[in-house]
């Protein structure tokens, strides 16, 4: 078995991006190509690019902590493992500083989409807190919202790579600015599949935000929730029964309470699981024993997904080679959790279909 670290050491390079070629080389064995790659738990606002913030901040002279961009780099990206998640999120906060325009963002949408493209991935569903990106240079939330759906479309006429998109309430900021959050994302909604609940799980329970949920709900947008990261099973089972959640990002608390899985499994509730995210966070301590084969064992609808790929420095094929060979997961584990993702999505029957065939080279 490898270790996380022998893991990072051929997935990043200098830039932290490989080439497509390369990420073709190092994982060609590692998903089953009949199958779509799929990423639902994706943060746009958790994935612009190093460079990119660099380039912006030089552009709009705004001052960073280092001179050289090499030495900038461990500001905005994890470099082994953060104490807690908060610190972890801390690492996001250099990107949205730089986002001056609505230019910007639009920019880092396109670039979101070109990357998925790059780490062959065919459908994704990229999530973003559009007051996170608004806040520090006063832009207008929902303009915010605007620029993303602009960048993601455009960047959808280039690259042959399907995307939708989740709007995030961003609960580390409080009840009041999520809801001129939601109602920012909910002038907008016929562009959004989904809405989440993001941010500092355990200082600002799923309790404070049942109100603005009831909304999401009246919008008939899906809902998924991060539940069960820094807090226990009792805030996933609030996202189920008072969120009404779909899907629980990370939900690594699950493996506490065997009622609450046996409920998730009758109820098809998915697990958006990022094995990475949970090693660099600290929530997990040894990727070895991540609870995802637990889960898969159980028949959960688990699947693999990024989270923060920017700040993490990888890609979601990184996430299969970690299943295989740290965890030792099989080739009907791999294709497993495939169709996981293909089951969970927020797409239609149809929709899920015309992808599966797409993928088969049948359409």
């Amino acid at each position: 078995m490898h270790s996380i670290i022998d893991v990072f050491s051929f997935t990043l390079n200098s830039s932290n991006r490989l080439s497509n070629k390369k990420q073709i080389g190092c994982y060609k064995t590692m998903i089953h190509s009949q199958l779509p790659l799929i990423d639902l738990h994706r943060h746009l606002d958790g994935n612009i690019r190093p460079q990119t913030i660099w380039s912006l901040a030089q552009k709009h002279d705004i001052v960073l902590p280092e001179t050289n961009f090499e030495d900038f780099i461990p500001h905005v990206q994890v470099q082994g493992s953060e104490s807690d998640l908060l610190a972890f999120l801390s690492k996001l906060d250099w990107g949205v500083t730089v986002l001056k325009t609505l230019d910007d963002c639009k920019r880092i949408s396109y670039e979101n989409v070109e990357d998925a493209y790059n780490a062959g991935i065919h459908y994704a569903e990229l999530r973003f807190s559009p007051y996170y990106m608004a806040m520090n240079n006063n832009l207008d939330v929902a303009d915010v919202v605007a620029a993303v759906i602009d960048g993601v479309k455009d960047a959808c006429n280039t690259y042959d790579v399907q995307i939708n998109l989740i709007g995030i309430l961003s609960r580390t900021f409080g009840v009041e600015k999520c809801q001129a959050e939601l109602d920012a994302l909910l002038a907008h909604k016929d562009h959004l599949i989904a809405v989440d609940l993001a941010g500092d799980e355990y200082n600002f329970p799923g309790e404070m935000f049942v109100s603005h949920f009831k909304q999401v709900q009246k919008a008939q947008l899906n809902v998924t929730v991060h539940a069960g990261e820094a807090a226990g099973a009792e805030s996933i089972w609030q996202a189920i029964n008072q969120l009404h959640a779909q899907r629980i990002g990370h939900g690594v608390a699950c493996r506490t309470d065997e009622k609450l899985m046996d409920y998730m499994l009758q109820h098809d509730i998915a697990i958006e699981s990022c094995l990475t995210s949970n090693f660099q966070t600290g929530t997990i301590k040894d990727l070895s024993q991540h609870p995802i084969k637990q889960f898969l064992a159980k028949g959960l609808l688990v699947c693999l997904n990024t989270d923060d790929p920017g700040v993490q420095g990888i890609e979601l094929k990184n996430e299969y080679n970690i299943a295989r060979n740290t965890l030792g997961f099989n080739d009907k584990e791999i294709m497993q959790l495939q169709e996981n993702s293909l089951k969970a999505c927020f797409l239609s029957a149809s929709e899920k279909l015309a992808l599966r065939n797409k993928i088969r080279n049948i359409v």
